[in-house]
């Protein structure tokens, strides 16, 4: 499969989870953006259109802990980063989001590292 049909085959499946997760105020949709090198999470309430919170392997909390690790280990220190922006906000739960990746690897950690920091989803 080509590169144009591999991205265009997960913009068709990212599609197909957003019509059925919808966030708001009170559990917003945690999405996943998984690229070669980083991956990037947001907490966003549909509702309104508004991001609450970010989190990514470029920030500086989480950049200074990168040295020599894995890239799932990054998944799971962003995980961590933005379960702890969330919690620190009152916000308990969340609907995932994967953005049309599969659920394996790199997003696999990030979800289950945010639900060991206490987000429910």
């Amino acid at each position: 499969m080509s590169k144009a049909n591999t991205r265009s085959a997960r913009l068709m499946r990212h599609a197909r989870v957003r019509k059925k997760v919808r966030g708001d105020a009170s559990r917003p949709r945690l999405a996943v953006f998984r690229s070669l090198n980083h991956i990037y999470v947001q907490l966003i309430d549909d509702e309104s259109g508004h991001t609450l919170a970010a989190a990514c392997t470029l920030e500086a909390g989480v950049r200074d802990k990168l040295k020599d690790k894995q890239k799932t280990s990054h998944a799971e220190l962003v995980g961590e980063a933005i379960a702890r922006k969330a919690l620190d906000m009152g916000i308990t739960e969340a609907v995932f989001d994967r953005g049309g990746n599969r659920y394996h690897g790199r997003v696999k950690t990030l979800a289950e590292s945010a639900r060991e920091a206490g987000l429910k989803f």
